[in-house]
């Protein structure tokens, strides 16, 4: 079986059970025992898993971590875990710090069952960092993070390879962290660099009370824009292959969307009542999906389509709607969305204005995440 579908089947345990799973010994045997078992680690083998495994530090006699994992006769890895309901970024790691400076690990992971921090020692050797090299999420991950995960198969699992990348993996997601800080809350650092290059005169703060404001709105739009030239690029080429390949006899037409009449909206036919999914509805959709990825990975968002509007679902479920759609007009278009079991239906004029309701989306998310 691939690691993809490893993870799949272990999301699904973890979304089933998670809200049962009270404490720290339960957490290790619903979740963290299978995480490790799908790694290919054997987890009744105590000479690869070793629990509560002991390594004296100084005059502080019989600490425990939770697991040791030994890989090629060498302890390797080490675990710390916590419970499922448990912050990672409160948790007091000393113990983790102080073995994994006593014993040969070269990493170390800290977790709630749900995520997993990767450790290493780049900063300084034989120190374990304070912050992550990796970070992965089994409600929250993308491809690539399966990717990484990987390297700490039983299979994989080779030290120089994944010391070598570490480094360039542990920077490049802090500064995406600190850019995905800027795009949501541009700082007055940013928005003086922008500025600064639109406008000559002396930076006042009446000045920037006229500009700093617009760049927020700014980025979204750029960031709106390359992602609707991709949609649309996308679009292109699946529906040029597939009409590619049917030529070539290899596949049938796939159904085409239909291509609206104007530049507003593609109308549906009331003849015989055919629900067509707009380009207009498959660009609001990719963008919904875009604003919630970093809280529930794509493949769980779907799209819906009826006669009056078209719902963004989580798990393709009409009890976990994400938003619906209302674009069938030509006059005016409308978004649903939705706190707790409450709908409110809110004027757009285009698809770029949902990006307004991004943290609303993201916490909707949540609720399903």
């Amino acid at each position: 079986m691939e690691m993809q579908d490893k993870v799949r089947n272990l999301v699904g345990r973890v979304e089933k059970h998670k809200g049962s799973i009270l404490t720290e010994e339960a957490c290790k045997t619903a979740f963290v025992m299978p995480f490790l078992n799908m790694l290919g680690y054997d987890v009744f083998n105590p000479d690869v898993v070793i629990p509560e495994f002991i390594a004296d530090v100084g005059i502080k006699k019989g600490e425990k971590v939770d697991y040791a994992i030994r890989v090629n006769g060498k302890i390797s890895i080490l675990i710390e875990c916590k419970s499922s309901s448990a912050n990672l970024k409160e948790v007091h790691m000393s113990q983790l710090y102080r073995y994994f400076h006593v014993t040969e690990a070269k990493f170390a992971i800290l977790t709630n069952g749900i995520e997993y921090w990767f450790y290493t020692d780049i900063d300084e050797p034989n120190k374990m960092d304070q912050i992550p090299f990796f970070k992965f999420n089994l409600l929250s991950h993308r491809s690539a993070d399966i990717s990484e995960l990987q390297k700490f198969s039983s299979e994989q699992f080779d030290v120089d390879n994944i010391v070598s990348t570490a480094n360039n993996l542990k920077y490049s997601s802090a500064l995406k962290n600190e850019f995905s800080k800027e795009i949501s809350n541009p700082s007055d650092e940013l928005c003086k660099i922008l500025v600064s290059r639109i406008f000559s005169g002396s930076l006042t703060s009446k000045v920037k009370e006229k500009y700093y404001g617009l760049v927020k709105t700014a980025i979204n739009d750029a960031l709106a824009d390359i992602l609707s030239d991709r949609i649309s690029t996308a679009l292109d080429m699946t529906s040029g292959a597939a009409t590619s390949l049917a030529r070539s006899g290899f596949v049938e037409p796939a159904p085409q969307i239909a291509p609206p009449p104007s530049s507003e909206q593609a109308v549906k036919s009331d003849a015989d009542e055919e629900i067509v999914t707009t380009q207009e509805e498959l660009e609001g959709y990719y963008v919904i999906k875009a604003i919630v990825r970093n809280v529930i990975t794509g493949d769980r968002i779907s799209i819906r389509d009826a006669k009056s509007y078209c719902a963004v679902l989580v798990d393709n479920n009409n009890r976990k709607p994400l938003a619906r759609l209302h674009l069938n007009s030509k006059s005016v278009k409308y978004i649903s969305l939705f706190k707790g079991k409450d709908e409110e239906k809110l004027k757009i004029e285009n698809i770029d204005d949902i990006y307004q309701y991004d943290e609303i989306l993201r916490e909707t998310a949540r609720q399903y995440a």
